[in-house]
């Protein structure tokens, strides 16, 4: 009996939950072809077919909507059993550093299964801008870092990718006018940089309407409907909706994300960004 790859199911739950086999390789680092191979492979383990053509795109058939449980399931015991024997002796201490992003989606989970299977293992937290964590994890303060990418570093271990996308209040913007409302962090910010160089190549007028140096006040500004924003879909939630196409809203790039590893670091620093790079990207919200 052939058994089920964790690799294959990873795979497969990343096109589950992004809705399409191009963002499921995005999510996962791989190839379209080959994550293409990757599900005609499950498929043959499985012996029916999982995804079947809906429109442009692929959905689930009936026995992919079975398999989504049991694949949940299944690496969820596999992840608590790697856990288990890698901190049943572990000691010492983490530093980790990720952006506000992650703080609020994704990691938390991630973190609370390390500190029960890495019961004499200390965390250290830290939330912060990626280039201040990058200096910070150059410097020695921090054992890994969670970042947005912006060219490849030496001490990268995971890299994954997901879509940026316009986000506004559900109740639209308060106001219309000629120019685009933007609420943006403060510069340096890569998805500020994305969002005024897509409309500066459309030719679209806006105005900064609301600066903030953190998530929250993005949050505050867009809830309120004074102003749209660019972030990941891990952005949509308690009120914040993807902007609607009536506002002809420019295409902009996907983001880059990587887990990056101080050089020397101990064996449950490694242990911590291999567990963050083999879940964290399967983790944003699910629709």
């Amino acid at each position: 009996m052939e058994t089920l790859d964790p690799d294959l199911l990873r795979t497969f739950l990343a096109f589950v939950d992004s809705g399409s086999l191009a963002q499921a390789a995005s999510s996962v680092g791989r190839s379209p072809s080959a994550v293409t191979a990757q599900m005609q492979r499950l498929q043959e383990i499985v012996g029916e077919p999982l995804l079947a053509p809906v429109g442009r795109g692929r959905g689930l058939t009936p026995a992919g909507e079975d398999l989504v449980g049991h694949a949940r399931r299944i690496l969820t015991v596999h992840r608590e059993a790697w856990l288990a024997l890698k901190g049943a002796r572990a000691a010492g201490h983490v530093a980790v550093g990720t952006t506000q992003d992650f703080a609020d989606s994704g990691l938390p989970e991630l973190l609370r299964a390390f500190a029960v299977s890495h019961a004499r293992v200390r965390i250290e937290l830290r939330v912060g801008r990626s280039a201040e964590l990058a200096q910070a994890l150059q410097g020695g303060g921090l054992d890994l870092a969670i970042v947005m990418r912006q060219a490849a570093a030496p001490d990268e271990v995971s890299v994954w990718r997901e879509p940026m996308v316009w986000l506004c209040s559900q109740k639209g913007l308060a106001s219309r006018d000629d120019e685009l409302p933007l609420a943006l962090l403060d510069p340096y910010c890569g998805f500020r940089a994305a969002a005024l160089a897509a409309l500066d190549v459309a030719g679209r007028r806006y105005r900064i309407a609301a600066g903030s140096a953190s998530l929250a006040g993005l949050r505050t500004a867009v809830n309120a409907g004074i102003a749209l924003t660019l972030r990941t879909p891990r952005f949509a939630h308690s009120g914040i909706v993807e902007a609607p196409r009536e506002l002809g809203l420019p295409p902009v790039p996907t983001a880059e994300f990587a887990i990056r590893l101080r050089p020397g670091a101990g064996a449950p620093a490694s242990d911590l960004a291999a567990l963050i790079g083999s879940n964290l990207a399967l983790s944003g919200p699910r629709g």
